[in-house]
């Protein structure tokens, strides 16, 4: 069922059993597990079905440190959520990406990679992936005519990532959303304030508003906050009525830690002979790719973060402007430069010559943050105050992954490894104007055990609240290598399963 918030009532009480805020990846996510059961699930989305300038401007941001993307330009404001642009990557975290590592502040996520793998699985579903194997003899053997590099598994090994259609939640689940009976879909609902009880022991009501100027109130008795990492850090910092901190913040720990993916030109290879390196290459409709990563023993060994690198044929990446300066601080991007890097291209090194491409974690730093502005939204919402800040640890991983790929290079006499300018020099911690992630946004209401170091528990139910949740990739205490999607999707049916069991 679905109801245009502008179209009932003002100061209407609308009321369920659970009540969902944000329809992206994790909030559809979750909406699908409860379709067709008992429970009246209100799915609460701020925008519309299709992108608007207007809900886009509510997510203009105030940007502080490290250089980053306007937010207006890289998240959306609509029913899908930022699945209505994004690439399709997936990979599963590995082991050692749960793991507290002793030259990782901060790591150490309270579940195991195998809690996860049966979600993973069930993810897989949702975002149309193949099967459930990042194997790389299980895709080498359904294309044996592809052949991976000559490399040590035991030093770096092909790490399979498998990419989704990409699916488009707004196409792929409007319907089903809508069409059941149980789901209570309310578009132009914006969730300004979080209500709790005196106590702050359990949440009441959520006040939502939209630019048509009406106020509703929704109760349920489960409360779960999907807005994405960012968004989700700024309702509980901003839902201060109760406790000035903002909700789960006794700590000062909401929206702290926020994580990016670094990912940026770093090396080149350049081969002993021609290869095309099939096994290694994205296009669209490729099924699935590997990409070098180093082993756990070698990332223990010189204390890095974990990563992988990819290849683009060094004719096209060369040339290609970083992503980060195609956007205006409007939000506005400039696709034209890829054209005119396109008409750069040499072919002379072809198959010889690759750009190396690495996608790393961001070591967690409390320093790294969301915070409210005093200016405020169109909705008297405070806007967000983003602060990104890295770390020397980020720059020296990055350089000595390359180091690792390029000895093995030459251990099997198969190429040699070129280091960019920027990661020449061991005592040069500064970062290049090209530096720029993912667009993946992480960490903000980390989980763990003690509320000390954390705002969620291993359940993503905010500590001392009982009945509310955070979904999402905020969850995340470190963020691997791989594009958050599948991780988080899988974080959200963990949750599904855990809220099931508590009704």
């Amino acid at each position: 069922m679905h109801i245009d918030a502008r179209n009932i009532e003002n100061n209407s009480l609308i009321e369920g059993d659970i009540c969902i805020i944000g329809s992206g990846a994790a909030g559809i996510s979750m909406a699908l597990e409860f379709i067709n059961t008992s429970h009246k699930v209100i799915l609460l989305e701020g925008g519309g079905f299709e992108q608007e300038a207007a809900m886009q401007e509510l997510y203009a941001t105030k940007q502080t440190g490290q250089r980053y993307f306007p937010f207006k330009a890289i998240r959306l404001h609509y029913f899908g959520g930022t699945t209505n642009h994004w690439s399709g990557f997936c990979s599963v975290f590995d082991e050692i990406d749960f793991e507290k590592r002793d030259w990782v502040p901060y790591s150490g996520w309270p579940i195991q990679r195998k809690d996860l793998d049966p979600f993973y699985e069930r993810a897989h579903k949702i975002i149309e992936l193949g099967p459930y194997e990042y194997e790389d003899t299980y895709w080498l053997k359904q294309q044996p005519a592809l052949k991976p590099l000559p490399i040590d598994k035991k030093v770096v090994w092909n790490k399979m990532w498998q990419f989704s259609p990409p699916t488009r939640f707004a196409k792929k689940y409007k319907d089903a959303i809508v069409n059941a009976k149980n789901i209570h879909l309310y578009t132009y609902a914006n969730v300004t304030d979080i209500q709790s009880n005196e106590n702050v022991s359990t949440v009441k009501e959520v006040t939502i508003k939209n630019l048509a100027g009406k106020s509703h109130r929704v109760r349920a008795k489960v409360f779960v906050v999907a807005c994405c990492a960012v968004q989700n850090a700024r309702l509980l910092l901003a839902s201060n009525k109760q406790n000035p901190k903002g909700l789960g913040n006794d700590n000062d720990l909401v929206g702290r830690f926020f994580m990016e993916h670094l990912e940026m030109k770093s090396a080149e290879l350049w081969l002993a002979k021609a290869d095309a390196l099939k096994f290694y290459m994205w296009s669209w409709g490729t099924k699935a790719r590997a990409e070098l990563a180093i082993s756990k023993a070698k990332q223990e060994e010189l204390k890095i973060l974990n990563g992988t690198a990819s290849f683009v044929p060094l004719d096209i990446g060369k040339n290609e402007p970083a992503w980060i300066d195609i956007y205006d601080e409007n939000g506005k991007g400039d696709l034209s430069k890829f054209d005119e890097a396109e008409k750069k291209r040499d072919f002379s090194n072809k198959d010889i010559a690759y750009q190396l491409m690495t996608r790393i974690e961001q070591s967690p730093n409390p320093n790294s943050r969301i915070m409210l502005d005093t200016e405020k939204d169109a909705l008297g919402m405070p806007r967000v105050h983003l602060h990104w800040e890295l770390m020397p640890l980020e720059k020296r991983s990055m350089r000595k992954i390359y180091e690792v790929i390029g000895k093995e290079m030459g251990r099997a006499s198969s190429g040699r490894i070129r280091l960019m300018e920027y990661l020449r020099d061991e005592k040069d911690e500064t970062w290049p104007a090209l530096t720029g992630g993912g667009w993946h946004h992480m960490g903000t209401t980390r989980m763990g055990l003690d509320p000390r170091q954390s705002v969620t528990t291993e359940n993503c139910q905010v500590h001392g609240i009982h009945n509310l949740y955070m979904a999402g990739s905020s969850n995340f205490v470190t963020a691997a290598a791989p594009n958050p999607t599948l991780t988080l999707i899988a974080l959200t049916l963990r949750l599904a399963d855990h809220i099931k069991g508590t009704l």
